[in-house]
């Protein structure tokens, strides 16, 4: 049988680093409120002329020298994003041509937060069915470019980054299980108001901004992961404490201390990124997973669950073994 295995991985984060410090001279905020309601002290921030693709781009060259492939080798890319830089082309042919990555599929998922782990999910199933060999799997945002920052309560959350890996066949299993989910009835609670074919004029005025219930999004959030988590688990005959690491969305503190308190989790098992990127979006779980593997934590034979939540909401996890 054919698996699909993660052999190489690679992160980007724009140069600028905006500090909580930093937002109290343009927000009523302060360092103290925005550490402990969401675990934040920095963030990275896109230049004004850098797009999402700039950023895939390097985390891409990255993975792929990790990894010990050509770009001849690639023949498949996925690249899951809510801020692709055009309507289209889509992101990923924009990276194919930039890389010089032959003629293949190349294509974008629109998940929000989750969008990695759609993409990595789908790239999974095209190994499998044995319509790929090696494949090129994104997660990136220039999510600032959607934030109010005049809303404290939302532009003291994001961050701009991406993370690549790089997914081949095997004969040895990697990844185990993969998990998606969706339910449009919680669309009013996490939007951004404007797209190609709604309210299209209001795009880079004051009126577009990412728009946030953020108590009801924290309770579905960690009863979604929650559930996921060990639906994933036992799908796969896996019990919470043969895990090594937990590589969870990175959004805020509060809901990544109660996913793991509900795999009976200690948080030196969970990879934290949170306080140095915020909250990437579709990046999050690649960049945590490249940190995780860098730093030698996690380490090859580790069996690691990622998981996700996004807006729509959507939601996501992918159980494998390193």
């Amino acid at each position: 049988m054919t698996y699909s295995r993660i052999v190489g991985t690679g992160r980007y984060l724009p140069e600028r680093v905006m500090t909580n410090f930093d937002l109290e001279k343009i927000v009523d905020t302060t360092d103290e409120w925005i550490r402990t309601r969401t675990g934040v002290e920095r963030r990275h921030v896109c230049a004004e002329d850098q797009t999402t693709s700039d950023m895939c781009i390097e985390a891409a060259k990255i993975a792929i020298e990790d990894a010990g492939v050509d770009v001849s080798d690639i023949d498949l890319i996925i690249t899951g994003t809510t801020t692709p830089d055009l309507i289209f082309p889509n992101i990923s042919t924009l990276i194919q041509h930039q890389l010089g990555i032959p003629v293949c599929p190349a294509f974008s998922l629109e998940a929000a937060c989750t969008g990695f782990i759609y993409a990595l999910t789908t790239a999974d199933k095209f190994i499998k069915a044995g319509e790929t060999k090696c494949a090129l799997v994104i997660g990136a945002e220039c999510i600032t470019k959607l934030v109010d920052w005049s809303d404290r309560n939302t532009c003291v959350l994001f961050g701009d980054g991406a993370g690549a890996v790089i997914l081949k066949s095997s004969e040895e299993q990697g990844i185990i299980s993969c998990h998606l989910g969706a339910d449009g009835q919680y669309k009013d609670l996490l939007y951004y108001p404007v797209g190609a074919s709604k309210n299209l004029a209001v795009a880079g005025t004051d009126a577009a901004a990412i728009m946030m219930s953020g108590n009801e999004v924290f309770k579905v959030a960690v009863k979604t992961l929650g559930r996921i988590a060990a639906e994933t688990l036992e799908k796969a005959g896996v019990t919470k404490e043969e895990l090594d690491w937990l590589v969870p969305h990175q959004a805020n503190i509060r809901i990544i201390q109660a996913m793991a308190k509900r795999l009976n989790m200690p948080m030196e098992k969970v990879i934290l990124t949170v306080q140095d990127h915020g909250n990437t979006s579709a990046a999050s779980v690649p960049m945590a997973l490249d940190v995780g593997i860098r730093d030698g934590r996690i380490k090859p034979g580790h069996l690691v669950l990622m998981e996700a939540f996004g807006g729509g909401f959507t939601w996501g996890s992918v159980l494998m073994r390193l």
